[in-house]
């Protein structure tokens, strides 16, 4: 197993935080370009920080969240980068999945960026992306993936989503879109509402083949990806009026999209088990959600 170097960890944190400040500079230009009377909406960004059960400090991050724009209602782009030692329900949970050294050397470090957007117009779709590296003393792996959520489902809309995606992953090897495209179906599903959270996309985790140049090259490509999949829909829709039935689609499906984050969701677990900003775990939740 490569033994990664600080420069590894250096050239994965950095690239999250590359890929953040071109999402926050498209994300604002979409809301610059949209015209209409409204404010145009603007990120404010703070430091987010982690503190070790000790309470010394364990690393932290950027939470970059814009409310009440134009064209997202809340969209919020988290990057961060954290350490230190697992706490025994976390080691658990790694040991569970088959992290190996878990029980005698639980030091971790991590780094990655976490994005979800909640739009004004009902007939855009919300949508999910992190892309992160995860290393303890004895393993290391890619994870993330991206997963489009509308209101109201346009075949067509799925399918570009799910064709950029693609157009991403197969340079990496042929089986992998079919393969993350699987694990995505499973891992957002709602076993108490029995659907789907949305319609899909990719999603992996404990990527790695050994070369972790070839899995950062892949890691790196899943977050170029999401760009140009999640701004095509945008494009297409953010102009179309909307009825108040539309409005009311979107509000309860957000309901269900925090129910899957708050019960199901291993991003936001982690988080909160291990002590990391709690503003910045729960960024994923929508503004206003309804449940009839």
């Amino acid at each position: 197993m490569l033994d990664l170097t600080l420069d590894h960890k250096t050239r994965a944190a950095n690239w999250f935080r590359s890929l953040r400040n071109d999402i926050v500079a498209a994300f604002e230009d979409v809301e610059e370009s949209q015209g209409g009377e409204a404010p145009v909406g603007t990120f404010e960004v703070s430091e987010t920080k982690r503190t070790s059960e000790d309470g010394s400090d364990a690393g932290g991050g950027l939470m970059s969240v814009m409310r009440g724009g134009r064209v997202f209602e809340k969209v919020g782009v988290n990057v961060s980068e954290v350490y230190g030692v697992l706490g025994e329900r976390a080691q658990k949970a790694m040991a569970a999945r088959g992290v190996p050294g878990m029980e005698t050397d639980p030091r971790f470090w991590a780094s990655g960026i976490s994005l979800v957007a909640h739009m004004q117009n009902p007939r855009v779709p919300a949508v999910h992306m992190n892309t992160r590296m995860f290393w303890t003393p004895n393993a290391w792996w890619f994870g993330g993936g991206s997963d489009l959520n509308p209101a109201i489902e346009y075949d067509e809309d799925t399918a570009f989503f799910h064709k950029t995606l693609k157009d991403h992953c197969d340079p990496h090897g042929g089986d992998l879109y079919d393969r993350y495209k699987k694990w995505a179906d499973e891992y957002f599903y709602v076993p108490h509402r029995k659907r789907a959270r949305g319609v899909g996309g990719i999603f992996y985790d404990d990527h790695n083949t050994g070369d972790w140049e070839a899995d950062f090259a892949f890691t790196q490509d899943v977050g170029r990806a999401f760009l140009p999949a999640f701004l095509g829909c945008v494009e297409k829709r953010r102009h179309e009026p909307f009825t108040e039935a539309d409005r009311e689609a979107q509000l309860v499906h957000r309901g269900l999209y925090a129910e899957y984050n708050l019960v199901y969701d291993r991003g936001t677990k982690f988080g909160l088990e291990t002590g990391h900003d709690a503003n910045a775990v729960l960024m994923s939740l929508p503004p206003i959600a309804k449940w009839t």
